[in-house]
Order: structure tokens, then sequence, then C-alpha cells
């Protein structure tokens, strides 16, 4: 991907930037794992409160409307999680303490999501009291999007009114994922018949899983999307038998599908159901994918600035989204979930200002 275009630096006051990364170091400072993520909902919702601002709250979510929100106008929203997963076993620096050396902010989350999610504050603070918009904003900073979890972003779309579009915050390195996959997870059964392993008899149920298996190995779906590419399933788990000399009658595995937009998840499990023997099971069906058209007003005012556009292989809160959306934040995506996490500070600075110059050229009446 390219770098960045440069960006007027005077059109983002210095206090606001020197506001929101501060915050971040305090954001890294409180442990905020998936469902424990009390400390950082209450620091959120008190540097708005601190402002004489109005947050609203449930649960883990913390989110605030414009100053001059008017229910006349269409509405954007502005999300990033502040949850995050928990460090690895690779950490030489402590994933708590926000180190700053070399440019660089150090810690748990710093990367994933935090520099969006404090990117996407400044930009919501940039316009909070301007009368002129021609669209509402809403900033929200939710919870559990690590783990997909039902009380995150989906506990409050009920709250948060008619969304007509949402800017997702997370590492892209301020580039547009215009499309991104969703994730579907089947249990599979295969059923045979137990049996002495010494005799020939039963039927074994490992070979029946087999044959299944080989299915989801080699099939491919015949329309493949043009910017996510192909559906990708890939086998991860299996488990069978109960003992060395008994012919086992089931055998469980589950299967990891990356689905696209080319696809509905229903279309894809009937898909399965006619090429294979087993019984399957969803997980869940809440995860879909998402696309947004080139087309597209903010996606033609990122690709006039020079941002590149692609399809995303990870997940985020978007999968959730009943409306259009685009993901997008600094930060680069590889750096997520690995030892010692970091951004650098001018990626949060161009962050901001991206998201000006793109949103200015939309929003001003």
């Amino acid at each position: 991907m390219q770098e960045a275009n440069s960006v007027n630096k005077d059109q983002l006051p210095e206090s606001i930037s020197s506001e929101v990364i501060f915050l971040l170091k305090q954001l890294i400072a409180i442990p905020s794992f998936s469902k424990q993520e009390e400390g950082t909902a209450s620091l959120i919702e008190k540097f708005f409160l601190d402002k004489g601002m109005n947050p609203e709250r449930k649960e883990n979510n913390v989110w605030i409307k414009n100053k001059y929100f008017s229910e006349n106008k269409p509405t954007i929203l502005l999300n990033s999680h502040h949850d995050t997963v928990k460090p690895n076993s690779g950490y030489t620096l402590d994933p708590f303490d926000p180190i700053v050396k070399d440019g660089k902010i150090y810690g748990l989350g710093s990367n994933d999501a935090g520099a969006s999610l404090v990117a996407l504050l400044g930009t919501f603070l940039y316009y909070y009291d301007n009368q002129d918009l021609s669209c509402n904003f809403i900033y929200a900073a939710t919870a559990e999007e690590e783990i997909s979890g039902t009380n995150g972003i989906e506990l409050i779309l009920p709250d948060l009114g008619k969304i007509d579009f949402a800017i997702v915050g997370e590492p892209t390195q301020m580039h547009l994922a215009i499309a991104e996959k969703g994730l579907l997870v089947v249990d599979c059964t295969a059923h045979g018949k137990s049996g002495h392993a010494a005799r020939n008899e039963g039927e074994n149920a490992i070979y029946k899983a087999m044959q299944d298996i080989e299915w989801f190995r080699t099939f491919q779906f015949p329309k493949v999307s043009a910017a996510l590419g192909p559906v990708k399933m890939t086998v991860t788990m299996i488990h069978s038998g109960t003992q060395h000399n008994v012919v086992p009658d089931k055998c469980d595995f589950t299967v990891d599908i990356r689905c696209t937009d080319a696809y509905t998840h229903e279309e894809v499990l009937d898909i399965i159901k006619q090429n294979i023997q087993s019984d399957i099971k969803p997980r869940s069906m809440r995860l879909k994918p998402s696309s947004i058209s080139i087309e597209h007003p903010f996606v033609k005012a990122g690709i006039k600035i020079g941002r590149n556009t692609y399809g995303s292989p990870t997940s985020s809160d978007q999968a959730l989204m009943p409306f259009t959306s685009v993901k997008i934040g600094p930060g680069d995506s590889a750096r997520s979930h690995t030892a010692d996490e970091f951004v650098f500070i001018n990626e949060i600075e161009e962050g901001i200002q991206i998201y000006i110059q793109i949103l200015d050229q939309i929003l001003l009446s």
C-alpha cells in the first residue's frame, strides 16, 4: 500500500491530537480484555463528562452525539472498540505500560484498535460543535469486538437510531477496506456404527468424516468475489473414539468458513448440505460479509486524496452492522495481536487529518 498523501496540519488543532494521544496512553494502562472493559469504558465516559458533554452508556459501550444533532439529517457512525485480546507470552515489555520510544507508543491495544479509537475521537471533537454540517455524527466506543460478543456494538444498535453510514476504525494504514469477509463456523458430525476393531464389523465414522473433510479441502465455490476472492473453508478441529479397540460410531469436526459477498451464509450452508453426508450445525449466522460500492461518496473522496482500496480478510464489528460501512484506521493490521504491540504517534495524527480531509469533501454544505 502506498504512503499517505501529506495533509495540511493547520486544519487540525494541535490540542485535539495531543489530548486523544494522552487518552490512548491512559487506556493502555487499564486492562480491558473482552468482557472486562469496565475500566476503559469509565475512562472514556469521564473524558466526555469532563468536557461538559453528555455521553450515554450501556454495559461497557459509550456513545455520544454531536452538539447540533438533527433528526432531519443523515447520521454517520464513528465506531471502534476498546477491548483487547490477552497479551501473548512473547511480550518483553509490560503490556500495560504505555512506553513512548522512537516515535512509537507501545502497549496492548495501542495498534488494535486504540489508535483508531482515539483518531476517530479526535475527528468527532473536530466536528462536534460545527453547526454547518450536512450530516450528524455519533461516536461509539464499544466492547467485545475481539470475541464478536453480544454485549458490544450489537447491544446498542437500537439505542443509536437510524444510521446511514459507518466508519469502522481498525488498523488499515488509513487505506479503505471496501469489503470484509464474514465468518461462518460449522460443527459437523459423521455417524457410523460401533463394533469391535478386531472383527470386520461396524461402520467407522472417522472414515465417513474423512470423505467429507476431503470435500471441504478440495471444493471451490463457483462465484468469486471481485474484492475478497474465493470463499475459504478450513477444517480446524476433529474428535472421535472412546478407546483403541472400538470402531467409533461418531466423529465430530469443525469447519472455519470465511465467506464473501458472493454468497449469503444460507447459500453456503445449502451447498455444503448438498455435498456431504455428515450432519451440520452452524454455531452462528451473525457475522456477515460486508462491502461498499466503489462509487460511494466516502470511497470516492478517499480515492481522490490517494487512498487505496482493498478487500480485508479479517473480520470486525462491520459484520454486525445492518447498514453501509467502510473500515479505515491508523496502524498496521500486521501488528495486531503481536508481542510488544505499538503504533507510531504520527500515524494517529495523520489518521485524524485523513479522516477530516475525506469527510470535508462530503460534509460541509
